[in-house]
């Protein structure tokens, strides 16, 4: 049997050293509190940079994951519905103690063995934390829940102020990159029933390329986006992870990926991020994101006015 090699990477994939008062700070606070970040975990390209921002990303429910998406090297298992009930309470009392943090995203592996897929330890993280730092923006990337409409509504109840979900991939390639328990139709209702019961809450997806998706399948994925009130996407290039995952097909180029992000743009997406080493929470809460939540629907009609997109 011979021996999956990755593929060699391109000059463009290149990773900056972490630098900055604020990156240090925030570092040396989440090694005191004992958070698991995915920015650390995931060796995040970006992390320097959303450190810096006051942006980090912080992993709920532990690492074991009841799914094995062949693009993740997250462990794959049975947790057996063991849960750390305190890890909210435990999680906004770390948070609140960090001042350089002022937007955080929650995420989480897959809990397929809780009843409610981890859904009421979502809500009350995001419940705890706004109590104890109201100024503290959240932005949650959550399991599907079985595509369950009553636990979505329980996330969305405890508002959080983006909903992220991840597409991952086009609708041809999602049961090759994905979980068989994953769909792409699925995906598409979680964004949609978050948009419809939660008009001003803003919804947020990932796409990886170079997968060996083609543009047209892309440019359907984001109509099909756009069709269910999607306002943010981020592309990212995939790097396989493993010798175990999918290889890697096709190195986007940085020009590529800013074509993407001009049409996505012009399809009204409210805000893009694209490129090689963006990753789904790739600086979610710079500026412009933090500018957009703040001023609410007035400012986003006014970035689609500047594109005179309706």
């Amino acid at each position: 049997m011979s021996e999956v090699r990755f593929t060699k990477k391109p000059d463009w994939i290149k990773v900056k050293a972490p630098i900055g008062e604020n990156y240090l700070h925030i570092k040396e606070t989440v090694r005191e509190q004992k958070l698991a970040t995915v920015c650390q975990e995931a060796r995040c390209p970006n992390l320097g940079e959303c450190w810096a921002g006051g942006t980090a990303t912080v992993m709920l429910m532990g690492e074991v994951c009841t799914r094995g998406c062949r693009f993740c090297s997250v462990k794959t298992g049975n947790p057996q519905g063991v849960l750390d009930e305190l890890e909210p309470f435990k999680v906004a009392d770390s948070l609140s103690s960090v001042s350089d943090l002022d937007y955080i995203v929650l995420t989480s592996v897959d809990r397929d063995d809780l009843p409610d897929g981890g859904a009421r330890h979502f809500a009350t993280t995001i419940s705890m934390i706004k109590e104890k730092r109201p100024d503290m923006l959240v932005e949650v990337l959550t399991p599907d829940f079985f595509g369950r409409e009553d636990l979505l509504q329980i996330v969305i109840d405890s508002q959080p102020d983006v909903f992220g979900h991840n597409m991952e991939t086009v609708r041809r390639l999602t049961s090759r990159v994905r979980d068989k328990r994953a769909g792409y139709d699925l995906s598409l209702k979680v964004l949609e029933f978050v948009k419809k019961q939660a008009p001003e809450r803003y919804t947020k997806t990932s796409l990886m390329l170079g997968f060996g998706e083609t543009d047209e399948e892309i440019r359907e994925t984001l109509r099909d986006l756009r069709s269910v009130g999607c306002d943010v996407v981020t592309f990212g290039q995939y790097l396989q992870p493993t010798k175990l995952k999918l290889k890697v097909e096709e190195f986007i180029t940085p020009e590529k990926f800013n074509e993407w992000r001009e049409e996505a743009e012009a399809m009204g997406f409210l805000y893009v991020a694209s490129g090689p080493l963006v990753r789904s929470s790739y600086r979610a809460g710079e500026f412009f994101m933090k500018g957009m939540i703040r001023h609410g629907h007035k400012r986003a009609k006014e970035i689609l006015e500047t594109r005179n997109i309706k």
